[in-house]
């Protein structure tokens, strides 16, 4: 546990002298919010970075290069799957050693693999299940085949990728479903088969089918594995952790300026913050945040800075309390996005931008702290502050020790009585309890993935850089994190009102300041305000990715 003080230390003093000369672009953006797309909000986060010399931790971190290029060179084993006494796939050159593993998406299947499908067909060895995956590889190879030797372009890459959410578009889905339901079913030729024709397909630096079909590989062969903790880092990938805390940031920023993904949730739960400070009777109350989020204080600066806005200015202290996740046992026990690298000291940034801004803000990190065990004692609550708390993409992965997680810790954050609760969580429209067997559950996390792939490649126009694959590689740890199960709007609502919570609509400044940032972005991106306490849900071409609420006590007097 480390707490931050109300002044930052000697090393922020560099902050204040790139404010002071760089602050010109302040009122122009604030003034006309709506008007401002040209502009980084997060620009003096980015550049303070350059002269921040605190970030440095270079020996708790392995460096980005070395993982990129673990990540470009790991080939999937699936030899220990293949029998070589199988019929099935005796013809198949063994995946360990083949040498016709391709790089580019434009490359064509390998004619043993045609080969082995015609013979599959004539030996009338397959059934109902298996003639519908071969199906899929023969689309998939038509498709390579009319591409002939084109080279392959930024362009039409992006194109790709826009297959959106036609299901005869997403190959990738196709073999990877049925993949884990013959492992859900036992059946072993089905797995090895659908297994190696994952590996000749997929590609981390193709298209979104690719893409997928590579993370989506790694995870089955997790999934395979006898061992329970293989990380992220074994199998090649590049996430948050594994990367340096400098190019973290500068990645993250870039990340919110190309997808509205949390750049969204955020300006609605600033938006949010404000409402709720704006009916308060006191307006000298200290403000007390608590931080259960994925942000890593990039969602903050523009709080802070509407803060000073405000009639009578900013509350004499504003408390931003962190619950932070942890990197000291299983990381697929943390939900993606959750857990920064070690060294990321993003609280002396913030403190340096406040005290520029003229405001008192105490920051208080609880590292790795359970959860379930928050209690007004643990955060320090006091009752002289208006207690918000801001929960964002974080509890859904309260599911994996007790069948009602969730509900639990709902109840402990009513007997905080917060003056409002802001909960951001993703979408999936799932209505069942528990999505079953390995199967059922591990297409729910595919559909999720795809969304984030298919959307990120837009983002990035189709075009590789370090920062698309960092944040696709952590995107990918929903497939092997065993808390992952999401679950639709209704289940929330119900789980808030059940516990003593009440909607509460959100104001126009809310919706038009979301609406607003959202024309920034790619026109396949929407906003939609549903249900009977008008939450936002951000849609990713007409399908759901997440959405926004907020809460307040039930003055009714429900049972906590």
């Amino acid at each position: 546990m480390t707490t931050e003080g109300s002044e930052p230390n000697q090393a922020s003093d560099p902050i204040l002298d790139w404010l002071e000369d760089s602050v010109s672009f302040l009122p122009s953006f604030l003034d006309d919010p709506y008007n401002a797309a040209d502009i980084n909000p997060y620009q003096w986060w980015e550049q303070a970075e350059e002269i921040c010399q605190d970030l440095a931790n270079t020996n708790t971190n392995t460096s980005l290069s070395s993982s990129t290029a673990t990540s470009t060179t790991t080939n999937i084993n699936t030899t220990s799957l293949i029998s070589p006494n199988n019929p099935t796939i005796s013809n198949h050159p063994p995946t360990s050693t083949s040498n016709k593993k391709r790089k580019d998406p434009e490359d064509p299947v390998p004619k043993t693999s045609r080969n082995h499908n015609q013979r599959r067909n004539l030996n009338h060895r397959i059934n109902k299940e298996e003639q519908d995956g071969e199906a899929v590889v023969g689309e998939v190879v038509a498709v390579k085949k009319s591409n002939g030797n084109k080279k392959s372009t930024n362009k039409s890459t992006c194109n790709n990728s826009n297959n959106g959410n036609k299901k005869e578009g997403r190959w990738a889905e196709q073999l990877l479903n049925p993949c884990a339901a013959a492992i859900t079913t036992g059946n072993l030729s089905r797995v090895q088969h659908l297994l190696y024709v994952l590996h000749e397909l997929a590609s981390p630096t193709g298209d979104a089918n690719h893409r997928l079909a590579a993370h989506g590989l790694r995870a089955l062969t997790h999934h395979l594995s006898s061992s329970s903790t293989l990380s992220s880092a074994s199998i090649g990938t590049v996430t948050f952790a594994s990367t340096e805390p400098k190019f973290f940031q500068k990645a993250l920023l870039k990340f919110y300026e190309v997808s509205p993904w949390f750049a969204f949730p955020n300006n609605i739960a600033n938006a949010s913050i404000l409402q709720v400070l704006g009916q308060e009777q006191d307006p000298t109350r200290i403000l007390h945040i608590l931080d259960i989020g994925v942000s890593h204080g990039v969602q903050w600066p523009t709080l802070l800075e509407a803060l000073t806005r405000r009639p009578g200015g900013p509350p004499p202290l504003v408390r931003i309390t962190v619950i932070t996740a942890t990197t000291e046992n299983d990381q697929s026990t943390e939900p993606p996005f959750s857990i920064g690298p070690p060294g990321d000291n993003f609280p002396s940034r913030l403190l340096g931008f406040a005290k520029f801004m003229n405001i008192n803000l105490e920051i208080k990190r609880l590292d790795g702290y359970p959860l379930q065990k928050l209690s007004g004692r643990i955060i320090d609550a006091k009752p002289e502050e208006a207690l918000i708390v801001c929960a964002q993409f974080r509890l859904h992965h309260l599911n994996h020790n007790t069948p009602d997680e969730r509900t639990e810790f709902l109840r402990v954050l009513r007997r905080l009585e917060p003056k409002g609760v802001i909960l951001n969580e993703n979408n999936m429209d799932c209505s069942c309890n528990s999505c079953g067997d390995f199967a059922t559950g591990f297409s729910r996390r595919v559909e999720y993935l795809w969304r984030f792939l298919d959307s990120t490649s837009s983002a990035f126009k189709g075009r590789e850089s370090e920062e698309r694959r960092m944040m696709e590689g952590e995107g990918s740890k929903a497939l092997t994190n065993r808390g992952e199960m999401n679950e639709g709007i209704d289940k929330w609502c119900e789980r808030m009102e059940g516990v003593g919570f009440v909607g509460e609509m959100f104001g126009e400044d809310a919706i038009d300041g979301a609406r607003a940032l959202l024309r920034k972005y790619d026109g396949n991106w929407e906003m939609r305000t549903e249900g009977k306490d008008g939450y936002v849900g951000l849609w990713w071409k007409g399908q759901p990715v997440s959405f926004c609420s907020l809460w307040k006590l039930d003055m009714k007097g429900r049972d906590s």
